[in-house]
């Protein structure tokens, strides 16, 4: 496999998007709440909405919480119904605390704590699959990349294998001339003009209509491993800073199928395949405080930077036509098995801020409700001055917004069991709630105290409407796409 420095213009707006959003995952007694644990702490994934509940633990202690995440996804594409579930099994929680009280027993200043914690932030994997007829041919996917582009460039000189000129052009003329590339090998598009300075196409697929199948297969995760600071100032007040290094590592495999018997077509088949992979890692820091008001109330504050990443992606290609001469199918395989390695991006998530509040009755049980929000149009992409990336920052701003998260969680005790519930609702990052819809879920759970150690257990369901588009130009159709989550969480903790 040959390896290509080769340069980018497929960062957007679903991108920075992927690694914006988050998941109230984590412990199970967090998860049973619904993640509505601001003014609460005292849980080690609370310490990942705000830093002050470190302070709220009594006893050093760890945890670590295993999660089944199950995504059911119903796709519709053309009036073709397709379902397709997938079930993916990850650490969601593991951290340590220690508490070290003051000696002093006339300072205010009752204790300090030092935590230490991973959370999975929000699984990525994923497998979509929807299928159905329309009337748009990938054609003009190929078409739109090799408009401007001339001739002579995807044409091989005498002794210049496909893999070298495929090389050639992502390291001079970045991805869209791979791409015309493929389509002109694999006789998608014929010249205008023989003559190499051309720079027009026409498609050998005639219109009609078009079988397609497509297929998107995604693994991964965006993970943060936490550094907790906390401390408790006379017995009402609690102050917490977080300082995060998160990480994303997510590979996904996009397939599409695509056939015709349409008069003219030269072209009847085509098989398109990209695979990409990302690895990113970033910085973030949170501080946040707790308030208790009285023996019952409680009130919570937070505020998380930005997150600052540094990415780095990787792709391949390949393409297979198949094309009636003569009444014999010809196929053509265009696989360059080039590795394109591109430049390092920044990637800017927004701030978060959160307010929230709890009901404390003694021993019995509490009720909780936080309230986060978060502008999505914020997120940017770097370097700054690069020329692509303005535009896509100009995109995200006029097509995200601002979102509210709501959460609602309780929890009840009958001697060393807890019984725990919990609403969520998020709104959409879009301005259009077309392309992908509010959020809201529910969560139940239960937990047992055995003295030094505790069990949890947790499932959380959610549903959520979005379009999946094909591809960014040329083959615009979307599907519409109905997605159930279904999280089960264990978690085993001990204290000292």
């Amino acid at each position: 496999m040959v390896i290509s420095m080769a340069f980018c213009d497929a960062q957007n707006l679903t991108d920075g998007l992927r690694y914006s959003l988050e998941e109230p995952t984590g412990t199970a007694r967090y998860t049973a709440m619904s993640g509505a644990f601001g003014a609460l702490g005292g849980d080690f994934s609370a310490l990942s909405i705000n830093p002050a509940g470190g302070a709220v633990f009594l006893t050093n202690g760890g945890v670590l919480s295993l999660a089944i995440l199950d995504r059911e996804n119903n796709n519709t594409y053309f009036g073709t119904d397709t379902r397709s579930i997938d079930t993916d099994v990850n650490i969601s929680q593991a951290g340590a605390i220690f508490v070290f009280d003051n000696a002093n027993n006339e300072s205010d200043w009752k204790k300090f704590t030092i935590g230490v914690n991973y959370n999975l932030n929000r699984n990525l994997s994923n497998d979509l699959f929807f299928q159905g007829t329309g009337n748009n041919s990938i054609d003009g996917f190929f078409l739109q990349q090799a408009q401007g582009i001339p001739l002579d460039l995807l044409q091989l000189r005498p002794g210049e294998s496909i893999s070298d000129l495929y090389d050639f052009l992502g390291e001079t003329e970045g991805t869209s001339a791979q791409n015309a590339l493929l389509g002109y090998q694999g006789y998608i598009f014929d010249p205008v003009s023989d003559d190499g300075g051309n720079t027009q196409y026409t498609s050998n697929i005639a219109s009609g209509l078009f079988n397609q199948e497509y297929s998107k297969l995604s693994e991964g995760y965006v993970g943060k491993y936490t550094l907790n600071i906390a401390t408790q100032y006379t017995d009402d007040y609690y102050f917490g800073i977080n300082l995060n290094s998160h990480i994303i590592d997510y590979s996904e495999s996009k397939l599409l199928f695509e056939a015709n018997n349409n008069d003219g077509s030269l072209v009847k088949s085509v098989v398109f395949e990209n695979n990409l992979s990302v690895l990113g890692s970033g910085f973030s820091a949170q501080i946040g405080g707790i308030a208790k008001i009285g023996d019952q109330f409680r009130l919570g504050i937070n505020y998380d930077t930005p997150t600052w990443y540094t990415i780095s992606e990787e792709t391949t290609q390949f393409l297979e036509t198949e094309r009636l001469v003569d009444n014999q199918v010809l196929t053509e395989r265009i696989n360059p098995r080039v590795l394109n390695i591109y430049k390092d991006y920044q990637l800017r998530t927004p701030a978060k801020i959160g307010a929230s509040a709890a009901y404390v009755l003694s021993e019995k049980g509490l009720i909780s409700f936080d309230y986060n929000y978060k502008n999505y149009a914020g997120i940017t992409f770097g370097p700054d001055a690069d020329a692509y990336f303005q535009e896509q920052n100009r995109i995200i701003e006029n097509n995200l917004q601002g979102a509210s998260s709501y959460r609602l969680g309780g929890e009840y005790r009958i001697d060393r069991l807890s019984l725990r519930g919990g609403l969520r609702y998020e709104e959409s990052p879009y301005q259009d709630e077309e392309l992908m819809s509010s959020l809201e879920g529910f969560s139940l759970g239960l937990g047992y105290n055995g003295g030094n150690f505790h069990f949890d257990v947790a499932y959380a369901r959610a549903e959520q409407s979005q379009k999946q588009q094909l591809y960014s130009v040329g083959l615009t159709d979307s599907a519409s796409i109905d997605t159930i989550y279904s999280n089960v969480v264990l978690t085993l903790g001990f204290s000292l």
